[in-house]
């Protein structure tokens, strides 16, 4: 199965919905990926959907997680986005939004040749020049990246994700499970909007009052209007891009050997969760510090799956830390462990 995005002139590109404000992108349009079976031969061709804002020397790449689009990234676009420090780009995996559906079930690694293929396109290509952000299926593939082109990343962010290929890692919870079969029975959103709210946010942060809202409305108001936004500049995903990616993330699997590596080829690598994810266990998260010694962890209580929405103002701050002090560590002389030791 394969399936196309029905726009190819920049006239349509543009005409593309959005949420991100247009005042601070630079540049948005369709990336063609094709994948080429051993011969050589096409296997399948799609088109990654993406967008780019700010025009700072800092580059980063947030790559989102499963059956979300980069609406999913609001929150960081909107503060990245207006700051001349940064330069950020953002896109739709394979099987959602404004990107295609190519034949399935998908795997996180050729998911990760869809972001090296983009990142060429738009000629993000030098040495330690780029910081990627990476939340739960977004945070799989920012592995596998990482293995991919670790000198070109200065700082690797890894957002309730995981590295263990086994069952009892690679599922959700009871809850989890349940409300991701359910959404695949739903097509209306808003019948859709309070099974992710539900499954992605703590129910006590829903029902308490939003931080600095005039109005007085609850957490849960607040996402209802924000999640109905998305929904409706978005494409409906189809059920074979939804599974296709679930298939990604079931299968997903990076070796303490693979973690090691990459935890000492890459300057900066920030591991952060919550302790209360019904999609993602923390243990995930906790295992790969533990096979990255030099990986930082950070927990945070009280918080759900969806850590760049909930806690949006630490999460920015951390970002700008991680890129920082993986920018500081180049400038003070840092090498690669495996180039130290010869290894490459």
């Amino acid at each position: 199965m394969s399936d196309t995005v029905p726009v190819n002139s920049d006239s349509d590109v543009a005409s593309i919905p959005t949420i991100f404000d247009p005042a601070t992108c630079t540049r948005k349009g369709l990336c063609p990926v094709t994948q080429l079976r051993h011969d050589g031969s096409p296997l399948s061709s799609h088109s990654l959907y993406f967008e780019q804002h700010g025009t700072g020397p800092e580059k980063i790449v947030f790559i989102m997680g499963l059956n979300s689009t980069s609406f999913s990234w609001f929150p960081q676009v909107d503060h990245f986005g207006r700051r001349p420090e940064y330069s950020i780009l953002v896109f739709d995996n394979r099987g959602v939004g404004n990107s295609g559906v190519p034949r399935g079930p998908y795997t996180t690694s050729a998911m990760a040749e869809d972001v090296v293929t983009l990142l060429d396109y738009v000629g993000w290509t030098a040495e330690r020049d780029l910081h990627v952000v990476g939340v739960s299926l977004g945070g799989m593939i920012a592995l596998e990246l990482a293995t991919r082109i670790p000198n070109r990343i200065v700082s690797l962010t890894l957002a309730v994700t995981r590295a263990k290929r086994d069952v009892r890692a690679s599922l959700p919870s009871l809850k989890g499970v349940s409300s991701l079969a359910r959404l695949l029975g739903m097509s209306d959103p808003e019948a859709k909007i309070p099974v992710v709210l539900d499954m992605v946010f703590p129910r006590a942060w829903l029902d308490a009052p939003a931080e600095n809202d005039a109005q007085g409305r609850t957490n849960r108001e607040v996402q209802t209007i924000e999640y109905r936004k998305r929904f409706e500049a978005s494409r409906p995903q189809s059920p074979f891009g939804a599974l296709s990616q679930m298939a990604a993330g079931l299968t997903h699997g990076v070796s303490p050997a693979r973690l090691r590596s990459i935890s000492s080829s890459i300057p900066k690598v920030l591991i952060v969760t919550g302790d209360d994810d019904y999609l993602v266990d923390p243990a995930n998260s906790r295992h790969m510090k533990a096979c990255m010694p030099e990986a930082e962890l950070v927990e945070w209580a009280g918080v759900g799956h969806a850590v760049q929405v909930q806690r949006r103002e630490k999460f920015n701050e951390l970002v700008e830390r991680v890129i920082g002090e993986g920018r500081s560590k180049l400038t003070d002389g840092w090498k690669s462990a495996e180039v130290e030791g010869g290894q490459s």
